[in-house]
């Protein structure tokens, strides 16, 4: 009888465990995510609106330079130097602080950086401002070392829900990017529910959910050979965008050790460039040259290119922003030029490239997959999976962020733990 008595206790005691661990995190998601929503909105606004600004004084690029100097300051005064993604996901590999200063510097930065127009996207950005408000709410909530992990990855996936209206995709990524081969199941609840609410405060602020309008392609055994034959190339061009990407940032650094005259040269290269060029298509996140490629089919030859130097030389030289954005530009660009040449519709290649080219730069298929249902609807999903698993394959051990890890080999059942190139 009494151990059936203390069987009962053990049951009950493990019902309320469960129970008022639920309610913790559902409580914690609320407030994450409203705050995520209402901060990811006032982002979303203040980058279109430096945005548009540029776009109606193209002078203002002229003093990109200086505009560059006040975000070197800005970040030396805050000492907040050596605070940027990887920052963020070490945090949640070893537990560390994130500095709630971080969120006015990536947040004034990267409006600073469009305003002049430096190339550079904006959800980079917002995985930093969520880190950082997830792991001060965290603090508020007196969580321990673990849990401030699952605290942190909330704020990610609630502002980088509200910024591109994406829930589902904010929640997957936040769970998969951290760690390859192992996801953060003990996080979905609380994530998902923070990506959920800022989602539902931005677009009630009035902040439309990027959407594209692409049309169906009927499963072919041909189509799925060419969507393989495109997949293969941007693999290769999600490789060429991690290195370029280092490779400018370290070459920069060494040769100009001074990070003021660093971003003031790098200012003076990005206009240098766009007179070079001829055009502003590559200047700010570059969301209308996307549009055009998915919806219209229409790309300059050599976009893919362009973007990809304005963007290693705004970043590397110092600028904030972030890297997320110029992969889809990149991706989409490749795709509408090299698609037609392979037998596919320009824009549905241009739609393929842009979720190869980040799921080989960021190496998170399922977030990639999830990406293309809510960006393009679920009728193409067959094609998008495949690519998403060729180019996560082809990719390699080469990432955009370096503190992410790799735990599990990407050819054979093997436990590897390294850090991506």
């Amino acid at each position: 009888m009494n151990h059936v008595r203390d069987e009962i206790e053990q049951d009950a005691k493990s019902v309320w465990r469960y129970l008022s661990a639920f309610f913790q995190w559902i409580v914690l998601a609320l407030v994450t995510g409203t705050v995520g929503g209402v901060v990811g909105a006032l982002f979303f606004n203040t980058v279109n609106w430096a945005t548009q600004i540029r776009l109606a004084h193209p002078w203002l690029l002229w003093l990109l330079p200086v505009g560059g100097l006040v975000i070197a300051a800005m970040y030396h005064i805050c000492r907040m130097e050596n605070e940027n993604t990887n920052a963020i996901i070490d945090s949640i590999h070893f537990g560390d602080k994130v500095p709630l200063l971080l969120v006015p510097c990536i947040f004034l930065g990267t409006a600073i950086t469009h305003l002049f127009g430096g190339s550079a996207g904006r959800e980079g950005a917002a995985l930093q401002i969520g880190g950082s408000l997830g792991n001060y709410i965290g603090r508020l909530f007196h969580l321990d070392a673990k849990d401030m992990r699952l605290a942190t990855l909330c704020g990610m996936s609630a502002v980088f829900s509200a910024l591109f209206g994406t829930p589902l995709t904010a929640t997957i990524f936040a769970l998969e990017v951290i760690s390859v081969g192992v996801f953060y199941y003990s996080a979905l609840v609380p994530c998902i529910v923070s990506a959920l609410i800022a989602f539902g405060i931005s677009t009630a602020l009035g902040d439309a959910p990027t959407r594209f309008a692409l049309s169906l392609q009927p499963v072919e055994w041909l189509m799925l050979l060419r969507v393989s034959g495109l997949a293969v190339l941007c693999s290769v061009m999600s490789i060429l965008f991690c290195l370029t990407m280092h490779g400018t940032e370290h070459a920069l650094a060494k040769r100009i050790p001074n990070g003021f005259l660093r971003i003031a040269l790098g200012g003076a290269a990005i206009i240098g460039l766009t007179y070079l060029v001829g055009t502003t298509d590559y200047n700010g996140a570059g969301m209308d040259v996307i549009t055009r490629a998915i919806e219209e089919g229409t790309a300059r030859p050599t976009a893919f290119f362009w973007k990809l130097v304005f963007t290693a030389v705004t970043i590397g030289c110092g600028f904030k922003g972030g890297e997320v954005v110029p992969t889809f530009f990149i991706g989409a660009a490749l795709g509408c030029v090299v698609g037609p040449l392979l037998g596919i519709p320009a824009g549905f290649a241009a739609a393929l490239g842009l979720v190869c080219v980040f799921c080989g730069a960021v190496n998170c298929p399922m977030a990639s997959m999830v990406l293309s249902v809510e960006l393009f609807g679920a009728g193409n999903l067959i094609y998008f999976a495949l690519a998403c698993g060729i180019a996560y394959m082809l990719s390699g051990y080469f990432g955009l962020y370096s503190s992410q890890k790799i735990l599990y080999s990407k050819l054979r059942p093997e436990f590897i733990d390294i850090h991506a190139k």
